[in-house]
């Protein structure tokens, strides 16, 4: 009985943790635990994570790529952001993946001799730097997991779901989950609608997923709280303080090689 009353509120159903926990380890398994060990980090919205000053729009969507591309330990993927129209039919499938496809020693190539594969974007999506970051990372987690031979836990149905997984995975979490969910109401000239990016998971499970990153991670929660929308941080601790107490008792062979360091 005590246990229970001191335990932390569930932000999440069971069943939903199970996958989240199944869905991290997958990740884990299929883009490299060392990258994710050794090089990811929390990435944040400010200017720690997202620096300089630039002298036109395209300048910075394409500082903001740039940087989110290497955050996600894609820096050697043949992608490209532009606002104009592909001059090139290269697709995720022309992809060419070698044994390492994150990281400083990724091998990546277009396997058809075509351009790079190009993200768009418009000019507008500036206007709202923290929506165009989680874009690109979903992007780019989602060319990871479609490139991948190994479907996730749920199979195909469970997509985008894991895209957005992944993206948390690659440190991405603080961004995702501040734009899960956007509020319609409002002036107009405070959110453009259109802008936003589509969430496949919800807010809590987003909220989740970061936490566990960061449990895995040994992040603070000191160090997430302050980066989040004020009706998220309780949820996070929340669920901070039940990944730390799950672990304990996790058999995941992959969570466990990082919970044992």
């Amino acid at each position: 009985m005590l246990a229970k009353l001191f335990s932390p509120k569930e932000i999440i159903d069971e069943n939903t943790q199970n996958w989240i926990f199944d869905t991290f380890a997958w990740a884990i398994e299929n883009f490299e635990i060392n990258v994710l060990k050794n090089d990811s980090r929390l990435i944040l919205p400010t200017n720690e994570f997202y620096p300089g000053k630039v002298s036109s729009i395209d300048e910075m969507a394409q500082a903001m790529f740039i940087n989110t591309k290497n955050y996600a330990g894609m820096q050697k993927w043949p992608i490209q952001l532009s606002s104009a129209t592909p001059a090139s039919n290269t697709a995720i499938e022309d992809l060419s993946l070698g044994p390492i496809i994150r990281g400083d020693h990724a091998e990546v190539a277009i396997s058809n001799g075509n351009g790079a594969l190009i993200l768009g974007f418009t000019p507008n999506q500036v206007n709202q730097p923290q929506d165009l970051i989680a874009a690109i990372s979903q992007t780019l987690a989602s060319i990871l997991v479609i490139s991948n031979k190994v479907l996730p836990p749920g199979g195909k149905e469970y997509l985008p779901q894991a895209t957005d997984l992944v993206a948390c995975f690659m440190g991405f979490g603080v961004i995702f989950a501040n734009t899960a969910y956007q509020f319609k109401g409002g002036c107009g000239a405070c959110n453009n609608a259109s802008l936003n990016r589509q969430a496949a998971l919800t807010e809590p499970e987003t909220l989740y997923a970061l936490a566990l990153f960061c449990v895995l991670k040994k992040e603070p929660m000191k160090n997430v709280k302050g980066h989040l929308k004020s009706h998220l941080k309780k949820d996070f601790v929340n669920a901070y303080k039940s990944i730390e107490q799950s672990l304990l008792s996790t058999t995941q062979p992959a969570l466990l090689a990082l919970v044992s360091e």
